[in-house]
């Protein structure tokens, strides 16, 4: 059998269980389960971002939201803020590909609602302006970075800075919190 596969294995489940040990975190994800919730209750929406990888995060977790996680359940407002290719392109080429979110974000964002920022640096412009905006507006914002949560620790109401500097087990761990959160708040919101 081969090591290196044994190893990977055993990273990404050294690196959850930092994440299981760690009190605040796991009080962190009580406290935004009861944000999120209360947004939907408030008629508010969820909206997510990211790049690359965690731009597929983020849309995974929006559709757990507006399609279903467990429950069969009416849909929740929640998008993410990538899917329009004709909107990020055109607003990449005409303006720049660093404030592709924080245009949306100004457009569509309204005090109550949710932004989440999907950065595994930490430090991706275009989600930092994003939570620029939304600290303006009212919106609460939640990052999930990497270990030192780089420049979106700031901007961050909420920050979920996942313990390691590998990419890979940043976006595991990523999702692990997304679905965690998507399940306590279906429980919550649909009780």
């Amino acid at each position: 059998m081969n090591n290196k596969i044994k190893e990977l294995i055993a990273s990404s489940i050294s690196v959850k269980e930092q994440l299981l040990q760690d009190e605040e975190l796991l009080q962190r994800i009580d406290t935004v389960v009861t944000v999120i919730s209360d947004a939907f209750a408030a008629g508010n929406k969820v909206l997510f971002c990211g790049n690359g990888g965690s731009a597929a995060d983020a849309q995974h977790l929006a559709a757990e939201f507006s399609g279903r996680f467990y429950k069969n359940r009416r849909a929740l407002p929640a998008e993410a803020l990538h899917c329009n290719t004709s909107y990020l392109t055109a607003v990449a080429n005409d303006y720049s590909y660093d404030v592709i979110y924080a245009r949306l974000l100004d457009g569509i964002g309204v005090k109550g609602d949710v932004i989440l920022g999907f950065s595994t640096s930490g430090n991706s412009v275009n989600i930092i302006k994003a939570f620029e905006v939304a600290r303006e507006r009212g919106i609460v914002t939640i990052g999930l970075t990497g270990e030192t949560g780089g420049n979106m620790k700031e901007w961050s109401d909420y920050l979920f800075n996942v313990p390691s500097t590998t990419t890979p087990r940043i976006q595991e761990s990523h999702i692990l919190l997304g679905h965690i959160i998507c399940e306590l708040v279906e429980e919550k919101v649909f009780a």
